[in-house]
């Protein structure tokens, strides 16, 4: 155990404090059992040894930060580990990569209802579904999802300007003072290019030329062994969704045919159903549907997106993206703290109460002519006017 110390205060060290995700001050961090879900690599365990250092200084004993994935789980269990922690006087246990860790719902249970003083904060991927676990865990967990960075947030981590989020009714309401006051000093078109190649992923920083090639890597790493930790599925399954994410990735957006799409890559409609909803809860790709259902798995999306304009990039096959399908897939992924629907009038019906109509500088208003609450979401102009919003802008809503 004091090996795993030694690995926590070697990661506390080194660890920036400059650049904080937007998930760090909307987590209550008082509460017992708290779960953050994300994608790989949107900075989960960052945000974790951030909060640890900035709460508990550079080597606190009564706290404890380990990945599950480590080798020294092979030997020991995850109780018991809790359960030497706490006879040490230890009190605040942060888990990362819990779905590496195959009995892990269950004893995190067994760990918060055994040791009353204990708090748990452990992350995971985004396809874990805790409600579906062995373990009832979903009436203990305040459970938080992580996605990737914001334009917003891209401006503060690469150039360093600060600028503070907005809300979707403070956009529509003053998104002309808005977008002048934020490009009063700067160009920001080149600057939402730059963000829509590799803004999405912090660990771009790393290396932007190699970027797309790690993330395609990123993928692969995502179903060949999250995806396979946490669900019932075979390796011939794993070929089966490759196959299909590169079609999406070759045809998106677009509404699917299942029954074409199922003969096309081999599948039962069943399996492929159940393969997007695999995709979409990897964040790996977007499903549009007309209506809130609960059977979301068995039913059919009305379009299909891939997860963020990163993905378009790194998926597009040595060819430039579609720049429609861009912008859409650009502003779905910053609109996840909202409800996002399918409409036939507008690309997008955002809350039940907004239409949004995605496009370039030229994009005319015929198709939202007759609507209320209806808007123009246009990319390649700095600032906007009357229900023409520009499109860069809604990269500040978090």
């Amino acid at each position: 155990m004091e090996g795993l110390y030694f690995i926590f205060y070697q990661q506390l060290k080194h660890i920036k404090m400059t650049f904080k995700r937007y998930l760090m001050d909307e987590i209550s961090w008082q509460n017992r059992l708290i779960c953050i879900l994300g994608a790989r690599g949107v900075g989960k365990s960052t945000l974790l040894l951030q909060h640890i250092k900035e709460q508990f200084g550079t080597a606190p004993r009564t706290v404890l930060y380990v990945s599950l994935d480590h080798i020294w789980f092979s030997a020991n269990t995850l109780y018991e580990l809790g359960e030497r922690f706490v006879l040490q006087g230890g009190v605040y246990l942060f888990l990362d990569e819990v779905h590496k860790y195959k009995n892990w719902a269950q004893e995190i249970k067994n760990l918060y209802d055994a040791f009353p003083t204990l708090h748990i904060v452990f992350t995971g991927s985004s396809i874990l579904e805790i409600e579906k676990g062995n373990a009832d865990l979903s009436r203990r967990v305040t459970a938080y999802t992580m996605n990737g960075m914001s334009f917003r947030e891209y401006l503060a981590l690469d150039h360093k300007m600060i600028f503070a989020p907005v809300s979707l009714e403070q956009l529509v309401n003053c998104h002309v003072e808005l977008s002048l006051d934020i490009t009063s000093n700067l160009k920001i078109l080149p600057l939402f290019s730059e963000y829509l190649k590799y803004g999405y992923y912090p660990y771009y920083q790393n290396d932007k030329n190699d970027f797309h090639n790690k993330l395609q890597r990123t993928i692969g790493v995502v179903l060949e062994e999250d995806l396979t930790s946490i669900e019932k599925i075979d390796y011939y399954s794993i070929d089966k969704i490759k196959k299909l994410l590169y079609v999406i990735a070759s045809l998106v957006p677009f509404t699917p045919n299942i029954s074409d799409l199922s003969s096309k890559i081999g599948v039962s409609r069943n399996s492929l159903l159940a393969y997007l909803h695999f995709l979409s809860k990897a964040k790996i790709i977007n499903t549009l549907y007309a209506d809130a259902t609960a059977f979301r798995q068995l039913t059919k999306p009305e379009k299909i997106y891939l997860g963020d304009p990163n993905l378009c990039y790194a998926l597009a096959f040595q060819q430039q993206p579609n720049m429609g399908n861009l912008r859409e897939t650009f502003f779905y992924s910053q609109l996840f703290q909202h409800t996002i629907r399918y409409t036939s009038h507008t690309d997008f019906k955002i809350d039940n109460h907004f239409f949004f109509e995605i496009g370039g500088k030229n994009k005319g208003t015929d198709q939202i002519l007759e609507l209320e609450n209806a808007y123009l979401a246009i990319d390649d102009i700095e600032n906007g006017y009357s229900n023409h919003i520009p499109l860069w802008l809604f990269g500040f809503l978090y």
